[in-house]
């Protein structure tokens, strides 16, 4: 019942920004083509909220202050097929590189303020396991701790390592979900997914449910490099180099 009333309300959520949208993405635009990027964001904040905030729906990611690397990986990922949206991927699918970049870097660079944190209401012993997976990891099952990659106050890292607070959880779980359903898939090594196919079901939920319960640092941008080698290979993210 659960999965049904939510995909009910992500085609209504469908339906509404489809209508927002109307017909006035134009078939191929290309750089200097649109008078600004205000024109250009029109069909992103009828979703995504104004300035990229996200919208009260769940589902509906924030893409404001991300880092533009991530950014950009998405939206390629989006045109190429290697995340499926029928309207992310009518945005992008004619669109140029050049294009999708300065989309990206608009939308990085834009820091409204967060809504308070949701009221999460799971047992103790879940969200203290959510907390273990964030900090720590688990090594019996070769998951290393969320803060290893994301950083340790969760918000990302520059350039293309997104930040995990302030999201809210069903889009959360319906991203570790795809990954772990192969139905979202990143560039290669495609080391989200790996992680999440090595989680339960109560694992995702747990890690989820204590992400989306902690309130957003008030200086929220993404730390501006890595500083040591992540303890995976992830297509799109530059290594550090030893």
């Amino acid at each position: 019942m659960i999965a049904a009333a939510r995909g009910v309300l992500r085609g209504l959520v469908a339906v509404l920004c489809a209508a927002a949208l109307g017909a006035a993405v134009p078939a191929a635009a290309q750089e200097g083509e649109l008078d600004s990027m205000e024109q250009r964001v029109k069909p992103c904040v009828a979703c995504h909220g104004d300035q990229g905030r996200a919208s009260a729906a769940g589902f509906l990611p924030r893409i404001a202050g991300k880092p533009e690397g991530y950014l950009y990986n998405q939206l390629l990922n989006f045109r190429e097929g290697r995340r499926r949206h029928d309207l992310m991927t009518y945005l992008v699918e004619r669109q140029t590189d050049a294009y999708l970049l300065a989309m990206a870097a608009h939308f990085a660079a834009q820091h409204p303020p967060y809504p308070p944190p949701e009221v999460i209401e799971r047992s103790d012993t879940l969200l203290q396991r959510g907390e273990q997976l964030v900090r720590e990891g688990d090594a019996a099952l070769e998951v290393p701790a969320c803060t290893a990659c994301h950083g340790t106050r969760m918000t990302g890292i520059a350039p293309a390592i997104p930040g995990l607070i302030g999201l809210p959880r069903d889009y959360l779980s319906a991203q570790l979900g795809a990954w772990r359903g192969q139905t979202r898939h990143a560039q290669a090594p495609d080391c989200m997914a790996q992680i999440a196919r090595r989680l339960s079901l109560r694992d995702l939920e747990a890690v989820t449910a204590w992400l989306a319960a902690q309130p957003v640092p008030d200086n929220a941008q993404p730390q501006p490099a890595l500083l040591t080698r992540l303890p995976m290979d992830c297509g799109g993210v530059p290594q550090v180099q030893p």
